[in-house]
């Protein structure tokens, strides 16, 4: 985008204009039964770099980088037909199985045991889905009763005799996948899964008290979106903890305006999705919180998961879009609690390995950024400048918006550490953005850490012959007082990380 006349761009931070705590867990993952997310991904035993577990030295080097606070397993739209007890016992006794989602055989070598003990060899929290497609609530509370069960039931004596005596603990329980989704196995109107999970949740919570349920309340963002939302919380609102979001986006076609303007339709989804839920809260008497978790979201432009090699590399202009999201959940901090990124290995992915290797695609470096300098407390940024314009379309959706700033801004604070952390999404094509920064309280006391993430132009892409074309560039510099001036580079991810006294 060209600027056409000089405008000042202005943050101010007031440190003590708070949005609420950021939860780790906005920094999740997701892991599919599908292609090569879990065989050949996270588990691959057959790679000399493999471990005892089938996982790779370097593969767990690069999650490691990203350092997930949550993994989602095992869907997505295969879950909508799984049966988790194929997933556990000997392997060599584990049924095959036609997998209708995908329309693949699923061997079940990996199941419920592999991921939990892939999620604390990596510290991650792990997060199941329970089929509520073909599945039923009596399997549902099986499962939860085999994963936490602590008494003498025949559920938790198999467990046992698998080898986990301890129980596995599992807090985060999804309620079905996408099942808005006419494409899904066991879709359900809204009037059915309101019922569903007002009973599945009823079965589950009487195992398991403790465990937090999800909802799975859109996908589509078409036609039924608010009813869904109502019914479910009218019905099932005392049991549910979270609703459950799922956006993928892409650029349908090749206007980089519009596909930056989508920042504004993530800010208008978690707002009116924020809306209805306290609207039925109040009308309901309903006095828990109920969150939000987007245990889904993702960049999906090129052709099906179904196909033979579904995995796409992302450009510059991608990892923009996901600095972006992350930007989003930052500022709804106090009702966004989870999100999951799509996925966590080779599939819409910010990993993808082959026999002799892995590149770290273009959007790994904003998620290991965010996850590794985010502060504990979201703050109310003001900001300000030259702003631009365009229309976002594709299959499902057109969007027309007008006085974008070119700067996506959001902060976070670290009190313990007296550390403020500025992130800014430039999307300026040609000029770079000079921009002063001020705080309302409060100095800079010192050192500035820039963290840049950027290349040549805006479709730069990291691949297996090239994997070093985009990264992160770290540079230091001082700054004192109340204010600072910073020139932003076009098209990149930066990441102020500042001494505040």
């Amino acid at each position: 985008m060209e600027v056409k006349e000089v405008v000042t761009n202005y943050i101010k931070i007031d440190l003590e204009r708070t949005l609420g705590d950021i939860n780790r867990h906005v920094f999740g993952g997701f892991s599919e039964h599908l292609r090569r997310i879990i065989y050949g991904g996270i588990y691959d035993p057959d790679s000399p770099l493999a471990d005892e577990d089938g996982l790779r030295s370097d593969v767990r080097e690069a999650l490691q980088r990203l350092n997930f606070s949550i993994v989602r397993y095992p869907g997505g739209n295969f879950v909508s037909g799984y049966r988790w007890m194929d997933g556990i016992g000997p392997r060599q006794e584990r049924p095959s199985r036609h997998d209708l989602a995908w329309n693949v055989v699923d061997s079940n070598q990996f199941g419920t045991n592999e991921f939990i003990k892939f999620c604390r060899k990596l510290n991650i929290e792990p997060y199941l889905c329970v089929n509520c497609g073909d599945g039923d609530m009596r399997e549902a509370a099986d499962w939860v009763e085999y994963c936490n069960g602590t008494g003498d039931s025949s559920l938790v004596k198999l467990r046992r005799e698998h080898g986990f005596d301890k129980p596995h603990k599992v807090k985060y329980w999804n309620i079905g996948n996408e099942v808005d989704g006419p494409w899904q196995i066991g879709y359900k109107t809204p009037q059915e899964y309101a019922r569903a999970v007002t009973e599945f949740g009823k079965v589950m919570k009487r195992v398991d008290p403790d465990i937090e349920l999800v909802a799975s309340a859109t996908c589509l963002w078409t036609g039924d979106v608010v009813e869904r939302g109502q019914l479910m919380l009218e019905q099932a609102g005392d049991l549910i903890d979270y609703m459950a979001l799922h956006w993928y986006v892409g650029k349908a076609k090749n206007d980089f305006n519009a596909y930056m303007t989508l920042s504004e339709l993530f800010e208008e989804r978690l707002s009116g999705y924020e809306g209805l839920i306290r609207a039925i809260r109040l009308d309901k008497g309903i006095k828990h919180p109920i969150y939000i978790t987007v245990d889904e979201w993702g960049i999906w432009f090129r052709g099906s998961p179904a196909s033979p090699e579904p995995r796409q590399f992302y450009a510059l202009e991608d990892a923009l879009v996901s600095a972006m999201n992350l930007n989003a959940f930052i500022r709804h901090a106090y009702s966004v609690r989870m999100a999951n990124i799509t996925s966590i290995m080779n599939l819409l992915s910010p990993i993808l390995t082959r026999p002799d290797g892995l590149v770290l695609q273009t959007i790994f470096y904003p998620f290991e950024l965010y996850r590794r300098t985010c502060g504990q407390l979201a703050l109310d940024v003001f900001w300000k400048g030259e702003t631009f314009a365009g229309t976002f379309e594709d299959r499902h959706l057109t969007r027309e918006y007008t006085g974008v700033r070119i700067l996506d801004v959001t902060a976070t604070l670290d009190e313990s550490r007296k550390q403020l952390v500025v992130y800014i999404v430039s999307r300026s094509q040609k000029e770079a953005m000079e921009t002063t920064i001020s705080l309302a309280d409060g100095q800079f006391a010192g050192s500035v850490q820039a963290y840049v993430i950027n290349g040549a132009d805006i479709k730069t892409e990291n691949t297996f012959e090239k994997p070093n074309q985009v990264g992160t560039r770290k540079t230091t510099f001082e700054a004192s007082g109340k204010s600072l001036t910073y020139s932003f580079e076009p098209h990149s991810v930066t990441a102020l990380v500042c001494a505040v006294s």
